[in-house]
């Protein structure tokens, strides 16, 4: 036989050839078997097949081309190859491999339903016909030419093309690698020969920033997760969430101020939010991202923690040491937009494949990212199974989907005329709206304990409504308008607060009409808002007292809750991502006061049924004092399922104490009061009702004369 470099071959040294599998390797040329090989640089190339035969090839290029007759036609063999002066070296072929996916697999990935797609794109550790390796697959349907490259090959992009298959997808499998090793695809793109290095848009870890490359993790050996615990996000369960950027809760002062890894983290944080009281709790953005000032909302490696605290071992430690504490665990996630960095998304295959081409539809104006393109069957895939991956993976307890409002509407945050309407002519994002009913629909039907959040800031209906009656599907939305009112009231100085009293009141016009969770997230501590604390107004005492009468006034609000870090104890300064909480001010009587309220609060909350068991129905709240906007005196019901589960919520948002403040009751006879945050346990005067109080039957019905402390919230139940 006589072998020339064909144009197949030139493509192969050229590194253009789009299916390699269909020159290299095994084949039979006018029935004789051959075997080709490209091993740039190689002097000599022998075959050995594993009867022992062997056969030297010819160099057909001296660029690394050998091709030649071999005695068999089977695909079990070894090459031997010499470089230089030195001696053999004894190495698989990864060209006589068959293919990593099946005719199912990319009938699935092609219309965009493989949802466990990310079992098979990226880098999977395996063993193929007794081989270990791994099989690398990625997206790129453009692309000219994909190669993968590594600490396995030299990060020579000549010596491991891929073979494109279906619509797009390109995959290799390279016996020899291993997990640990690092790895980028190089992809030559439509409209240029230079190649681009791009981290794996499925990669399970990547290098710690400011480096790129992704790192082949073998999911097998990740540790076993206990599950969270059953029934935590239930409409009728106390959730109470301790919203935490694991960068900045608490640093090494011994390590020179740096982080805490998971492993470290795992062994004092789950152990701080059980203490605390808390059900929950919601990380920042886990999910690798190259800026650190993002606080994780531009990640570039949606599948992969952050390698910034340690592995992806680490952790799957952290959570499980979560759920042994039996607190659940909520990621922030962030499917409407990424960062354009350009080893990331960004001109994937060289064209706009997981963006949106058109500047109006693909490029948000308020943070300079990028806006998926929702309506691209492979990326909507490539982000609900996402969604899906870290509940599976990690056993998270549920989502929280940030910036939904930003992925609703096609004008948000666009001039007029900055932006495309929708087919009908309308501002809604069809597209997104579409995939966040798939995305609830996929989580709910397949991990029923879990659930989801939207941080959604307008007056879009139906957020947490099923989308099979309209809605988005969501588990919960986030109480935006509760915030902002309630933060306004709290800012005005008590005498001035009777004008504002609708702040407080409007709230309860809407609170049913979603099921809400009521957050004082970071987003309100940052960007010169100062901290909750700084909002408090008056002297330093009457600053603690306004700051422990709004918590216990959250706390009996229907709705479930969210604290950032820090405000469990009363941080004075704006939250920095760069610096530890300011723990030492524990060391002062106020700030361990307002952190002894809020255990309390927790455990309280936690404890009666009336206060979290019907937060989402009118029947589970009920007005006493909603019109004293002059004393600026707030009271209410709240009920559990049992009509005998109630209790009283009285808030005096003013110093001035209320004695014998008469209010009406359903229940006469004692009434106990189980909270107080005048209590001087947590740095208040200790004003009260001496822990019990009669109601009295009176012409109206039952009544108590109360006593309300200086901006203070009381709690009482009947006894019955």
């Amino acid at each position: 036989m006589t072998e020339v470099v064909t144009p197949e071959g030139q493509a192969i040294i050229g590194g253009y050839h789009a299916d390699p599998f269909r020159y290299l390797g095994p084949h039979t040329d006018h029935g004789v078997p051959i075997v080709r090989v490209y091993l740039p640089g190689a002097r000599q190339v022998r075959v050995r097949f594993s009867e022992g035969q062997e056969a030297d090839l010819r160099r057909l290029h001296d660029a690394g081309l050998f091709a030649g007759p071999v005695p068999s036609s089977g695909r079990d063999y070894r090459l031997l190859a010499r470089w230089g002066q030195g001696e053999f070296v004894e190495l698989e072929d990864p060209y006589r491999f068959p293919p990593v996916f099946s005719d199912l697999d990319l009938h699935l990935m092609g219309e965009g339903t493989h949802l466990n797609i990310y079992d098979k794109l990226g880098a999977h550790p395996m063993v193929m016909e007794g081989v270990a390796g791994v099989a690398f697959g990625v997206f790129a349907p453009n692309a000219r030419r994909v190669s993968v490259v590594g600490d396995f090959n030299f990060w020579d992009g000549r010596r491991h093309p891929m073979r494109v298959r279906g619509n797009g997808f390109w995959e290799i499998f390279l016996p020899g690698a291993k997990a640990g090793e690092k790895y980028k695809f190089e992809i030559v793109g439509p409209h240029s020969s230079a190649p681009m290095l791009k981290s794996d848009p499925y990669a399970f870890s990547a290098e710690v920033r400011p480096l790129t490359a992704s790192v082949i993790v073998d999911p097998a050996t990740l540790p076993p997760i206990t599950p969270g615990p059953g029934g935590i996000n239930r409409l009728d369960a106390p959730i109470s969430i301790y919203e935490v950027h694991l960068g900045s809760w608490r640093r090494n002062p011994y390590m020179n101020n740096s982080w805490l890894t998971y492993r470290e983290l795992a062994e004092q944080l789950p152990a701080y939010v059980a203490d605390m009281g808390f059900t929950h709790v919601e990380l920042l953005p886990i999910a690798e991202h190259p800026f650190d000032a993002s606080w994780g909302y531009q990640p570039t490696g949606l599948y992969a923690p952050t390698s910034r605290f340690g592995s992806a071992h680490d952790f799957a430690l952290l959570v499980d040491a979560f759920h042994q504490r039996g607190i659940g665990v909520i990621l922030d996630w962030v499917p409407g937009h990424f960062p354009d960095d350009a080893h990331g998304l960004a001109q994937f295959d060289g064209t706009a494949l997981y963006e949106h081409a058109n500047a109006m539809q693909g490029r948000h104006l308020d943070w300079n990212t990028l806006i998926y393109n929702f309506g691209r069957r492979e990326v909507a895939n490539f982000i609900v199974a996402n969604a899906l991956f870290w509940l599976e993976r990690y056993k998270i307890d549920g989502l929280r989907v940030d910036a939904v409002a930003s992925m609703l509407y096609l004008d948000y945050s666009r001039p007029e005329g900055g932006w495309i309407p929708n087919k009908y002519g309308g501002r809604e994002n069809l597209e997104a709206i579409d995939l966040l009913r798939r995305f609830n629909t996929e989580v709910f039907g397949r991990f029923p304990n879990a659930t989801t959040m939207a941080e959604e800031s307008t007056a879009w209906p139906l957020v947490s409504r099923p989308a099979d009656v309209g809605g988005l599907g969501f588990g919960y939305k986030w109480n935006m308008g509760w915030m902002h009112d309630t933060l306004r009231y709290m800012s005005k100085d008590p005498i001035y607060r009777q004008h504002h009293h609708g702040d407080v009141t409007f709230g309860m016009l809407y609170a049913f009409f979603e099921n809400f969770v009521l957050p004082l997230s970071h987003d309100e501590v940052v960007h010169g808002k100062g901290s909750i604390f700084g909002r408090m107004p008056g002297d330093r005492w009457q600053r603690f007292a306004n700051l422990r009468a709004y918590y216990t006034f959250m706390f009996g609000h229907p709705g479930k809750k969210l604290l950032f870090m820090g405000g469990e104890f009363a941080m004075e300064r704006e939250w920095s991502h760069d610096h530890s909480l300011d723990w030492h001010l524990l060391e002062q009587k106020e700030h361990a006061g307002i952190q002894s309220l809020m255990r309390d609060l927790n455990r309280l909350y936690r404890s009666v049924p009336a206060l979290h068991q019907i937060d989402s129905e009118p029947g589970g709240f009920e007005w006493v004092v909603v019109d004293d906007a002059a004393a600026s005196v707030f009271a209410w019901l709240r009920r559990g399922r049992d009509p005998e589960q109630v209790c009283l919520v009285a808030v005096n948002f003013t110093p001035t104490p209320r004695e014998s403040y008469r209010m009406r009751v359903p229940f006469s006879g004692g009434w106990r009061e189980i909270f107080n945050s005048d209590a001087d346990l947590y740095g208040g005067s200790n004003m009260g009702n001496g822990g019990r109080i009669e109601a009295v039957n009176t012409e109206h019905g039952p009544m108590l004369d109360l006593v309300l402390p200086p901006l203070a919230g009381i709690i009482l139940v009947p006894e019955r």
